[in-house]
């Protein structure tokens, strides 16, 4: 069997790779809903559809923030959201939306841009910023400009 200097090390070998793993552990990956993903101390949470219309419906002053194409919001969209495209977040987000502390549920087509424009915001300051991700998963009301 082992010596007691060989079990030791047995021991520290696995408690070494135990930490080694903990801390490799991926902060950021979107797991599901309502989980939070940390960008530098802060984060964005994503959000379901049904959840997202039920505080659309409750709350007052959330924003929805499309993300795509002026073309594709033209195309379809929910009802009541603001359009900057993904593109061209930075530089316009403060103008259109200036209170830092607003709650912003952020879409896009199929979720991709959302999850991009989630992370920009908060690395512009903002507090309050839920992923809804893709417009093809929202089974409510749409409209068209």
């Amino acid at each position: 069997m082992f010596d007691k200097n060989k079990r030791w090390m047995v021991v520290a070998i696995l408690l070494l790779v135990t930490v080694i793993l903990m801390a490799c552990q991926g902060n950021g990956e979107i797991k599901g809903e309502n989980e939070k993903v940390s960008i530098q101390d802060t984060s964005y949470q994503t959000i379901s559809p049904e959840n997202a219309k039920e505080r659309i419906e409750k709350e007052e002053g959330i924003i929805l923030l499309d993300v795509r194409t002026k073309e594709e919001y033209k195309e379809k969209h929910i009802p009541n959201s603001i359009q900057i495209a993904v593109d061209d977040l930075e530089e316009k987000v403060e103008e259109k939306i200036p209170d830092k502390n607003t709650t912003i549920f952020v879409y896009c087509r199929s979720g991709r841009r959302s999850r991009i424009a989630a992370e920009k915001l908060i690395e512009k300051g903002y507090m309050n910023v839920f992923d809804l991700g893709g417009i093809i998963d929202w089974p409510y009301e749409t409209e068209k400009e």
